[in-house]
């Protein structure tokens, strides 16, 4: 009767993959130590009427290893620029040089470092959750199915491959964390 039954592991794949990409996302807003002009992708100011991302009322740049400019287009919006980056809880003190906003990045000490590993951590637990989360959503239409007339053997076979896929991906976020943690701790 259910023989027709086709679960889409494309579609929870690219669920799980999503997980995995929103991690490495909120990784990129972690400090290392070193300048990154994504530390400042979260970032947002009030501009035009509207929150809007640093980098599209000016250019982002590195022009060396500790050091982030901001060059803001429109001078009126450099004051907004420069509160939005004292107010984000990312410990940068920024300098104004007209309409260009320089952020030196301070050397992390052992204690702070830790503390990013830990934010790191519960950050890669809430992508395992969400992972889980499309993988119980998965079992609950095999379970359906079964329950519509699905066979015992392809139930197995489909849960195992929901688990494999399962598997798979929070093997990946335990290695981007690992990295990241790695990343942290470097001197």
């Amino acid at each position: 009767m259910s023989d027709d039954f086709m679960l889409d592991t494309d579609g929870i794949e690219r669920r799980m993959s999503g997980a995995l990409s929103s991690l490495k996302t909120e990784f990129a807003s972690l400090r290392t130590g070193r300048a990154s002009g994504s530390m400042l992708d979260p970032i947002t100011v009030a501009a035009y009427g509207q929150r809007t991302p640093i980098n599209q009322v000016g250019t982002v740049n590195v022009p060396e290893p500790r050091m982030v400019t901001i060059n803001v287009w429109d001078k009126s919006m450099v004051g907004a620029v420069e509160k939005a980056i004292r107010e984000s809880g990312l410990g940068i003190n920024p300098q104004l040089n007209g309409t260009i906003i320089m952020l030196p990045i301070p050397e992390l000490n052992e204690e702070r470092r830790r503390e990013f590993t830990r934010v790191a951590a519960q950050y890669a637990e809430n992508a395992r959750v969400s992972v889980r989360n499309v993988r119980r959503d998965a079992m609950d239409q095999i379970k359906k199915a079964k329950s519509d007339g699905l066979s015992e053997d392809d139930q197995k076979i489909w849960e195992d491959e929901v688990q494999n896929l399962t598997d798979r991906n929070i093997g990946s976020v335990d290695t981007a964390l690992e990295s990241k943690q790695k990343e942290i701790m470097q001197v």
